[in-house]
């Protein structure tokens, strides 16, 4: 109990400052530092998302009650503001349950821009905190550019486009909720959707019916590892099919364009065949958050025309 205290306490007091100063509400305070307690704890405002990783031999060993007890003990908060989140649900922690169809959202400030986020409803909370040195870099260099978010889930990387005067930002996803979601957000951030456009759409199917077409200056490419959704007619596996991927938005870029490419799949190696016939970086040391003791949460690659 008193390890795990101490290590939050430590790691509070490095974030606090720098997120202060960012403007930053939602980042992650604990990675998994301490073996005996393999739990990611993100912080959203005033609450606090627990992530429980770990498997069945900690049945015996279960620690989560230590990590909710240290976190009402530091910020003097009461269990509800504590949210779980497990693999599966484990005997004996049923109190700590919060997965459900609540419907409760918030919002969270990051620097320039603020989401919309529901920290119980989903698997995911609304807002990739692991994005944000990219959402930041797509801020800073998309100034009176076309730009195209694929997989845009909740929009926030379009917003900081939108934010960052980007003249136009084109937000695809095959769910409608999280479509509405990204609109939601470009609403509370007062962004004038005048010149912004979402579509529903199978990603894959949308770029083979749109590549040729040279329409943007910086797209952002962001595709689940794997995904057999009803949707789609075929299964996806971003390693096996990042060719089409990659040349198709290649395909859609204008002269002196960028692509950035993400992904979350371990062990990703990038297609000799894209190697060869374009200008690739790997930015991903530059991408991962300093609030992210995982440095392999994901990969990202520059890519350019030769």
């Amino acid at each position: 109990m008193i390890m795990i205290k101490n290590r939050l306490e430590k790691n509070y007091k490095k974030l606090k400052s720098w997120a202060d100063r960012a403007g930053i509400e939602a980042y992650r305070l604990y990675d998994r530092d301490i073996p005996e307690y393999p739990f990611i704890v993100d912080i959203y405002k005033d609450h606090f998302l627990v992530y429980d990783k770990g498997d069945d031999r900690d049945k015996d060993k279960n620690h989560l009650p230590h990590v909710i007890e240290a976190l009402e003990g530091l910020f003097k908060c009461d269990e509800s503001k504590i949210v779980i989140k497990r693999r599966e649900r484990q005997e004996g922690l049923n109190q700590y349950e919060k997965i459900g169809e609540k419907k409760e959202t918030f919002t969270v400030r990051e620097s320039q821009g603020s989401f919309i986020v529901n920290l119980h409803d989903y698997l995911d909370t609304g807002l990739f905190l692991d994005h944000r040195p990219m959402r930041q870099k797509v801020f800073k260099t998309v100034k009176d550019k076309k730009f195209l978010n694929l997989f845009c889930y909740t929009g926030s990387v379009s917003v900081f486009a939108a934010l960052g005067g980007a003249l136009s930002t084109t937000s695809v996803d095959m769910s409608q909720t999280y479509l509405r979601w990204a609109q939601d957000n470009f609403e509370l951030n007062k962004i004038d959707p005048a010149r912004h456009s979402f579509i529903n759409a199978n990603v894959l199917e949308w770029l083979d019916e749109n590549q040729g077409r040279p329409t943007y200056d910086v797209i952002f490419l962001d595709p689940p590892t794997f995904s057999n959704s009803k949707k789609m007619q075929d299964s996806f596996e971003v390693e096996r099919d990042q060719d089409f991927l990659v040349n198709a938005c290649m395909s859609m870029l204008l002269p002196g364009g960028v692509l950035y490419f993400s992904n979350n799949k371990r062990k990703f190696k990038i297609s000799p065949d894209l190697m060869s016939k374009y200008s690739i970086r790997d930015i991903t040391e530059e991408s991962i958050p300093q609030d992210f003791h995982d440095k392999k949460i994901h990969v990202c690659f520059e890519i350019k025309n030769k």
